[in-house]
């Protein structure tokens, strides 16, 4: 887009013209010259005949609505221009509406600013200018996933409002994208192309796990193993991701350590079992026998057993 005409006709007083700026900002001892504020960069230029000074700015922008002043210097004396010049960009937009009936939609030709109300405007399907159409700022049609609409005012075609459309087929991401090992940080992202913008909601196994745009898994376990999909969804329909598998493998490492762990345990336990099946079996043999013999012959036979057991 482009704007020109802004002028401001100077008098012939001064001897000789030393700088002239264009300035949104700052104040008139220090103005903020437009040609070095970076929201501006490579878009405005200025231009002159004989004592009119015009500002052009290309690509322009909503955020370019302001108050734009000249000021020019001599040598010996400057000028600005009072109150300035306000410049306001209304962006056009379509919203849609699908509230009275499920498969159609109603879309409304709307600025961000107050527009005239006797404009007329011009709608636009995939691009062509539909022609059966009142020039009202309403339009109602059908809907169809492939096809987009956009709008602009009579007489100013050129500078349509963004199509809206249906998200397109949702793209999904899985971070990193190497083999998945049980504890570490996987990130799944969902999206698409779409406008308005869409809402995403994450599924497992077909369930609806989360309405964000990414799941984060600080510390991912085998269980988080499975299939996952997303939608992409705004007022004009929903889209579908193709269906991805996550497969979380153990580590290794903890797998060794618990295993060395579990036969520790179980050479422990093994260790007790053994003790107190030695010592019942002592005390069972003691019991058979009689005191005096017990006096007399545990010392030789207790002693040989414990050294069997002990060495076999």
């Amino acid at each position: 887009a482009r704007i020109s005409g802004c002028s401001f006709k100077h008098s012939s007083r001064y001897t000789y013209l030393w700088n002239t700026v264009w300035f949104t900002k700052g104040n008139d001892n220090n103005p903020d010259d437009l040609k070095t504020d970076p929201a501006y960069a490579g878009r405005v230029s200025y231009s002159s005949d004989w004592k009119s000074y015009t500002l052009t700015i290309r690509d322009l922008r909503e955020s370019d609505s302001a108050v734009y002043k000249f000021r020019f210097e001599t040598d010996w004396k400057y000028f600005t221009g009072l109150p300035g010049v306000t410049l306001t960009v209304t962006v056009l937009q379509v919203h849609v509406d699908t509230s009275s009936y499920p498969d159609s939609a109603t879309l409304t030709c709307r600025g961000s600013c107050r527009l005239n109300n006797h404009l007329f405007y011009a709608w636009y399907k995939n691009g062509q200018k539909i022609s059966n159409q009142s020039d009202q700022y309403w339009y109602t049609d059908n809907l169809n996933p492939s096809d987009s609409y956009s709008c602009a005012v009579t007489g100013h075609e050129d500078f349509s409002s963004p199509s809206v459309y249906i998200p397109k087929l949702p793209s999904v991401s899985v971070s990193p994208s190497a083999e998945i090992v049980e504890g570490s940080s996987v990130t799944l992202t969902c999206s698409s192309d779409a406008n308005p913008a869409a809402n995403y909601t994450w599924y497992k196994e077909q369930q609806p796990i989360s309405q964000e745009k990414q799941i984060i898994f600080r510390s991912i376990w085998f269980s988080d193993s499975g299939k996952y999909c997303c939608t992409a969804e705004n007022e004009l329909g929903k889209t579908i991701s193709k269906v991805i598998s996550i497969n979380v493998k153990c580590d290794s490492s903890s797998l060794l350590a618990a295993a060395v762990s579990t036969s520790q345990s179980l050479q422990h336990m093994s260790s007790k079992i053994a003790g107190h099946a030695r010592r019942q079996e002592v005390k069972q043999h003691m019991a058979g026998r009689s005191e005096e013999e017990n006096r007399h012959n545990f010392a030789p036979e207790v002693f040989g057993k414990l050294l069997f057991w002990y060495f076999r």
